[in-house]
């Protein structure tokens, strides 16, 4: 996600649960979105298992806690939350630079919220700067660096991330 909203308009965009039927348009978005991000700054072996299968398996098993946003009925991006987690967020090629991500991770936010959790958080591949940037511009905190254990069909892979933090609105 680029971030940064360009001069054309914003089209209207709407958000949704995720049905069983979204998964494949899911996949499509997640599996470029995610090497952008990722190859490069995880590890290879990791890397290698983000097959085109993995992403539609990942995106059908996880359609319960996914949030799809649609412009013109079409989906263009999609978030994942579990607990105070916000997973992912991704956004299509096509739909970067219009505004929209920051607009889906204030949704993502509000389900994390809803669900009773103050602060959610979300992990950052450590050399991903432009998905940092764009945390950071949102008004998201770098609380520091971890190990993230990226789940495969095969276990975990630890990954070197950065833990974000949106602190609780606090109120007078």
């Amino acid at each position: 996600m680029s971030g940064h909203t360009s001069d054309r308009p914003r089209p209207p965009v709407q958000f949704r649960a995720a049905v069983p039927a979204d998964a494949e348009r899911i996949a499509q978005i997640w599996e470029p979105g995610w090497h952008a991000g990722h190859d490069g700054h995880v590890p290879e072996s990791l890397s290698l298992l983000r097959t085109s299968a993995s992403f539609r398996e990942r995106a059908a098993r996880m359609i319960d806690s996914t949030r799809v946003a649609v412009v013109d009925d079409e989906i263009v991006g999609f978030t994942v939350c579990s607990g105070d987690e916000i997973e992912q967020v991704y956004l299509a090629e096509e739909a970067r630079g219009s505004g929209i991500a920051g607009l889906m991770l204030a949704d993502a936010v509000r389900v994390v919220r809803a669900a009773g959790h103050a602060e959610p958080w979300l992990a950052v591949a450590s050399g991903n700067a432009r998905a940092r940037r764009f945390y950071e511009r949102q008004g998201w905190r770098d609380a520091g660096p971890f190990a993230y254990d990226a789940q495969t069909e095969h276990g975990t892979v630890p990954v070197s991330c950065h833990r974000y933090v949106l602190p609780a609105v606090v109120t007078h």
